[in-house]
């Protein structure tokens, strides 16, 4: 079950320090252009820049499509795939460095995740009974630690500088899942 796609300013926000090092970058360079070519070596620099900034925002921007039009070229399910890896991954370790970053991405997923394998196997609505849910999950003492990082009574964390799940405690959520 898929949701309405998110505002195109999330997907770019994401590579918000890779945009800012590329603007360094072309900083740097048209300044060396300068000293070697004066102002005309700059502008070539930043000219060449926006070319290629226009050229990557087309290839990584995805295609309006008409509706009823649900044809996909290989060349778009490629882009797709990769962009959708590469916000994934994004997702996955801001939420281990920052716990409102996990709260506002990865702790959903994983709490889909969840709820899936419970309705799945063992036919368990984990918004309707989270103290099953949560037995299944948590089946020894050790466990119980993993559900306060899945809990959908827990309120989100919205601010503050507190760090993600821990890289040991996600990997373990995800074994836990794969075993229900």
């Amino acid at each position: 079950m898929t949701g309405p796609a998110p505002p195109a300013a999330d997907g770019w926000a994401a590579a918000a320090p890779e945009i800012g090092i590329a603007a360094v970058l072309v900083a740097a360079a048209a300044g060396a252009g300068f000293v070697a070519a004066g102002l005309a070596g700059a502008a070539v620099v930043v000219l060449g820049a926006a070319v290629i900034a226009l050229v990557l925002m087309r290839a990584l921007t995805p295609l309006d499509a008409a509706p009823g039009d649900v044809h996909v070229t290989d060349a778009e399910a490629i882009t797709t795939t990769f962009t959708g890896y590469w916000r994934k991954r994004t997702g996955l370790v801001d939420g281990t460095q920052s716990m409102t970053a996990y709260d506002a991405e990865l702790r959903g997923t994983l709490q889909h995740l969840l709820a899936a394998r419970l309705a799945e196997h063992h036919g368990i609505s984990l918004s309707d009974d989270p103290g099953a849910a949560r037995r299944l999950l948590c089946p020894r003492p050790r466990d119980d630690a993993l559900w306060y990082w899945v809990d959908p009574a827990r309120p989100p964390v919205t601010t503050g500088k507190d760090p993600g799940i821990p890289p040991r405690t996600l990997a373990r959520l995800i074994d836990r899942l794969e075993q229900l």
